[in-house]
């Protein structure tokens, strides 16, 4: 299951507004390669919507079947905001329904992408 957390209101290519709304998938246990203890975190994705700011607010907290799964991408630099680090990543997240699996050929993509 995948949980609707939050919203947010983008402009594409064209500078038309839409609604993107924020994934959040299950808790996962990891284990730190530093200190070998135990963590908590779960994945998190963005995906457009069709829907309004006023609809986006009430469906926060909305639970859909499905997960959130790692996919290669070009690479990008991404800023910490905790830290100021800029790393270089070659992954993103996406939400895969239940039924509806991916197959590595979907699995490809440019994070520079417009929608």
């Amino acid at each position: 299951m995948v949980t609707i957390t939050n919203y947010s209101v983008r402009q594409n290519s064209e500078g038309k507004s839409f609604v993107s709304l924020e994934l959040t998938g299950d808790i996962e246990l990891i284990q730190s390669s530093i200190t070998g203890r135990f963590y908590a975190t779960a994945k998190k994705c963005q995906i457009p919507s069709t829907f309004p700011e006023e609809v986006a607010k009430t469906i926060i907290g909305k639970q859909m079947p499905g997960r959130i799964e790692r996919v290669e991408c070009e690479p990008y630099e991404y800023t910490v905001k905790e830290t100021g680090e800029v790393k270089l990543l070659t992954h993103s997240y996406t939400y895969v329904p239940d039924d509806n699996p991916i197959n590595t050929e979907q699995k490809s993509f440019s994070k520079t992408s417009t929608i």
